[in-house]
């Protein structure tokens, strides 16, 4: 696997781990942690967003 591939995954999972958070407990540990949409949730928010759609690609790798 690829770095690149493997700091997508990893923003993959910490996406997944917040949203569940939220799901569950009404809990935003990015929120929390960085502030309710300050620049550097908004930051790790985007970058989430683009690993999510970087996972699309992995999808079909052999």
């Amino acid at each position: 696997m690829k770095i690149l591939d493997k700091i997508a995954l990893v923003l993959i999972i910490i996406g997944a781990i917040n949203w569940g958070l939220i799901g569950f407990f009404k809990f935003d540990l990015v929120a929390t942690i960085f502030g309710e949409m300050s620049t550097l949730s908004r930051i790790v928010y985007a970058l989430v967003g683009i690993s999510g759609l970087w996972g699309i690609k992995l999808l079909f790798d052999d």
